[in-house]
């Protein structure tokens, strides 16, 4: 009798196991379900509105799938195709890494014809035939691509003596902050303003610790005349400006907002040779206005930190470079914005970059982004491009609350002590930056 309840218990334990392992699985599975159904994924913090968009529109830069800088070949935009073509010619390991043996012949012939245009850019007779449907772009997208292969324009208004010149008068060795501000030819108004209020060249003092620094600010412009469009001709008035001020950098080309790369590149080009050991170096737009004693703060004690830590990180150059910071955005696809970049152009997700109307960098950060930019393909909207080259060199831009890229407040926008925090805003029209001057100058103690 107990064999046999023996025996029945076992066979009662080996018929319930499977149910047992069964009901557990169907356990395991519909909680598995159930989390996957109610799980939320973390939200991601956009910094970024897509430029075109009014800032206070719901409509945020959608976040990139992808890494910016991308190996394989895009074969349907040209940025990516002619950068891949660059990253082969450049990178000893990428030269050798060809995935698939039609794409060779491709690249290639880009980059034989490009060789042989580069010498034809200023007669204005040869472009790279890049596009079949290129007419159906808008204007500016075709003029841009019609000559993204140029990289050299002559200087038409020099001022090569300028750090010299101004380092001698004041007795130091090399200007603290060259001001580097992008204007065009009719912006009269913006250039006389700044020169009487934030861009004042000379000896200018910080505004808590007093310590003083030689600031220089030159105008960066291309060529704006009857020429060029419907535009007057204002070259003489331009001439007396110069020669009463002696701050104007003009190269001889078309002067249009997907050409201000091409004032990058080029001031870089002027800063190698007539002023390499300029300490910092600030990048902006003729409407916006600066802080500059403020700033000149900021910069000594970054200095001062590096100066510190030299002697333990061996590092001699300094990799500052500072703005108001945009991440996880990508290229605005809407054909009506002065921004759209059509993805038959450039594919994927645009690297960390600093915008708003103004950055500052080193001025030995600035000679290495003339060297690496040799091998970044010029893109149409000068803040990415920025961004590209200091993904090249394996840097990030840092981001500074200071800088304000899309103003203060409506209500604050008056108000002196609402500034105490800011190193740029934007915009300011002349009138506008004359009297936020006037009221600075005389900051209530109380703020």
């Amino acid at each position: 009798m107990g064999k046999c309840c023996k025996c029945n218990g076992r066979l009662l334990c080996m018929c319930l196991l499977p149910c047992m392992m069964t009901g557990h699985l169907l356990i395991y599975i519909m909680v598995s379900i159930f989390i996957t159904i109610s799980y939320t994924p973390p939200k991601i913090n956009l910094h970024y509105i897509a430029p075109g968009i009014s800032p206070n529109s719901s409509t945020s830069a959608s976040h990139p799938l992808g890494p910016f800088w991308k190996l394989h070949l895009e074969d349907s935009a040209l940025w990516n195709q002619l950068q891949h073509a660059w990253d082969r010619q450049h990178n000893p390991i990428l030269r050798g890494n060809i995935t698939g043996a039609t794409r060779k012949p491709k690249v290639d012939l880009f980059a034989e014809i490009e060789e042989k245009c580069l010498s034809d850019c200023m007669s204005h007779k040869c472009s790279v035939p890049r596009m079949n449907d290129l007419n159906t772009l808008p204007e500016q997208m075709r003029a841009f691509i019609m000559s993204m292969h140029c990289r050299e324009y002559p200087l038409l208004i020099n001022q090569p003596d300028m750090c010299r010149r101004n380092n001698r008068s004041v007795g130091l060795d090399t200007p603290m902050l060259l001001m580097a501000i992008k204007s065009q030819v009719g912006n009269f108004e913006n250039r006389q303003a700044i020169r009487e209020t934030w861009g004042r060249s000379g000896l200018v003092r910080g505004e808590s610790n007093q310590r003083a620094g030689l600031v220089l600010t030159v105008f960066l412009l291309g060529r704006q005349d009857s020429s060029t469009g419907p535009h007057p001709d204002l070259n003489n008035l331009l001439d007396l400006e110069n020669q009463k001020y002696g701050d104007i950098l003009q190269w001889d080309f078309r002067d249009t907002f997907f050409n201000l790369t091409l004032k990058d590149l080029l001031f870089w080009n002027w800063v190698q040779q007539y002023c390499p050991t300029v300490m910092f170096v600030f990048k902006g737009d003729d409407d916006v206005f600066v802080r500059t004693g403020a700033l000149l703060d900021y910069l000594h004690k970054q200095w001062d930190e590096h100066t510190l830590w030299r002697p333990y990180t061996n590092k001699t150059d300094m990799d500052l470079f500072v703005g108001d910071v945009i991440s996880n955005a990508m290229p605005n696809r809407a054909p009506s914005t002065k921004y759209y970049i059509p993805e038959r152009f450039y594919k994927g997700a645009y690297p960390p970059y600093a915008g708003g109307g103004g950055v500052v960098y080193s001025g030995s950060l600035a000679l290495r982004l003339k060297e690496v930019s040799a091998r970044v393909r010029l893109f149409p909207i000068d803040d990415v491009y920025l961004g590209m080259c200091l993904h090249r060199l394996g840097l990030s831009p840092s981001h500074h609350s200071g800088f304000l890229t899309f103003d203060l407040p409506e209500t604050d926008k008056g108000n002196p002590c609402a500034y105490r925090s800011v190193l740029l805003v934007h915009r300011r029209s002349p009138k506008e930056m004359l009297m936020l001057w006037k009221q600075l100058q005389n900051m209530p103690s109380q703020c």
